[in-house]
């Protein structure tokens, strides 16, 4: 719940230092629905534009929610689903992410889903399980043109990340996870790493097994920061072969 009409311009600044420094990922902004039309018109296909959270059904009485087919007519290519305050904040299970995901998929949008343990899970040793758990019961069968974001609940905002070790151990477990349940499809999913993501830190962490790329938070709000972190992203960060990078 950020952004009004004046922010435009930052994705402006974004969209011409992709054009002017093309960098070594794939470049997306989420901004709230109220921009997504505009932020359309501002990037002209120099980045793609997204949505934050969608509706399950394709119309109806649902005051407030916006459906999957709303954003693609908006302009929208992707959007976001299953993130923690969502699943926090306004009751999201893995069921409903799966069944936004599906919503998501038939409209033409690509998805990108999120999973991460709260600081208790990860104290109590129960992180990986949780997050297994998340990533069954939130992809649904059919989902294809997707992402998935890990983001420890505990590093949002907060100026604290896992150790590389942590972050290392969680993306190759989400890794096993997903080629268990979709065998070779599984092993072309990108996989993001979001908590606390900015350009100090951007390099190392994107540079990390996979990692495929990032879900930015507060420092996508200022294209200064966002930039600095799509350099971090073309500075040699070693990739296994076929893998993409993701900035989100």
């Amino acid at each position: 719940m950020n952004g009004l009409r004046a922010q435009l311009r930052e994705i402006e600044a974004i969209a011409a230092f992709v054009t002017a420094k093309p960098p070594s990922a794939d470049v997306l902004i989420c901004p709230p629905a109220t921009l997504i039309a505009r932020s359309v018109q501002v990037a002209s296909g120099r980045i793609d534009i997204g949505g934050q959270d969608c509706h399950t059904g394709i119309a109806g009485a649902f005051t407030g929610d916006i459906s999957a087919q709303m954003l693609k007519d908006a302009g929208a290519s992707w959007v976001i689903l299953g993130h923690s305050e969502r699943r926090q904040q306004h009751g999201d299970t893995d069921a409903m992410v799966a069944a936004k995901a599906s919503a998501a998929r038939r409209a033409g949008l690509q998805v990108i889903i999120c999973v991460g343990e709260t600081q208790s899970q990860r104290a109590d040793g129960t992180a990986l399980a949780v997050c297994g758990k998340q990533i069954a019961g939130s992809l649904p069968e059919d989902l294809r043109s997707y992402s998935v974001a890990y983001e420890p609940l505990w590093a949002i905002g907060s100026g604290r990340i896992p150790s590389s070790e942590q972050i290392e151990k969680m993306h190759a477990h989400i890794r096993h996870c997903l080629e268990l349940r979709f065998g070779p499809r599984g092993r072309r999913v990108r996989i993001l790493y979001g908590g606390s993501v900015k350009p100090s830190n951007a390099r190392e962490i994107l540079s990390l097994p996979e990692v495929g790329g990032a879900l930015i938070g507060g420092a996508s709000l200022k294209a200064k920061d966002f930039a600095g972190i799509l350099q971090a992203a073309s500075m040699d960060v070693p990739r296994s072969e076929g893998q993409a990078l993701e900035i989100s």
